[in-house]
């Protein structure tokens, strides 16, 4: 079978057809929006279903985020610790160094390795939330995530939901800027409804991709 192209464009060979690939993004579609419910199980009695999404956006975006700086990570730390204090903006050098990305991520930590200390949990979740890039911050910021990290402390949350978080593969490999929006889509649609908010208060899935 000759070579085709995805709907993102990417060649696809092996014999994989586009009905081939619309049935694997549908299946990796519908076992995203599984997981995201086995959250919201987590999160019934501390939070009302209106709540839901308050904590399951961000922190998708930030799993994602998670993912696609894993691969040039030890190329970020390398280069912001010769870096040093040179430059009032390392922010070009570093995205270089993250292979051209439009973010990274100076912490040594990712979600997996914050489990790993779970007494300080909430401090150094917020570090390494702060340790991306400004674009990235901002994303983050605007879903209100800080506050919603002291309330899923308190109720003693935290550490489940992150360790549910810290094992969902998003790497891009497995699933495609298209999938993540499919997903972004559908999720701030359902909340939306739940919630009785409109869209428009959160980063459309168009705004978070464009970052990624």
């Amino acid at each position: 079978m000759n070579a085709v192209r995805n709907r993102e464009g990417a060649v696809v060979s092996n014999g994989e057809s586009q009905d081939d690939i619309g049935r694997s993004e549908s299946g990796v579609h519908q076992e995203l929006v599984g997981f995201v419910w086995s959250v919201a199980d987590l999160l019934r009695g501390d939070y009302k279903q209106s709540e839901y999404g308050r904590v399951i956006l961000p922190l998708v975006v930030l799993r994602r985020l998670d993912c696609v700086v894993a691969p040039t990570k030890e190329a970020v730390l390398a280069k912001d610790k010769e870096l040093g204090d040179q430059f009032a903006d390392p922010g070009p050098l570093l995205r270089k160094a993250a292979g051209g990305l439009s973010f990274y991520n100076t912490s040594p930590l990712d979600l997996p390795r914050l489990l790993a200390d779970p007494d300080n949990l909430a401090a150094n979740l917020r570090g390494y939330i702060n340790a991306f890039s400004p674009g990235a911050v901002d994303v983050l910021d605007k879903y209100g995530f800080d506050a919603q990290i002291s309330r899923l402390e308190e109720a003693g949350l935290l550490y489940p939901v992150l360790a549910k978080f810290a094992g969902l593969d998003l790497h891009p490999d497995r699933v495609s800027n298209l999938a993540m929006g499919y997903l972004f889509e559908e999720l701030i649609r359902r909340f939306s409804e739940i919630s009785n908010e409109t869209a428009g208060e959160h980063f459309t899935p168009r705004e978070v991709i464009r970052l990624m």
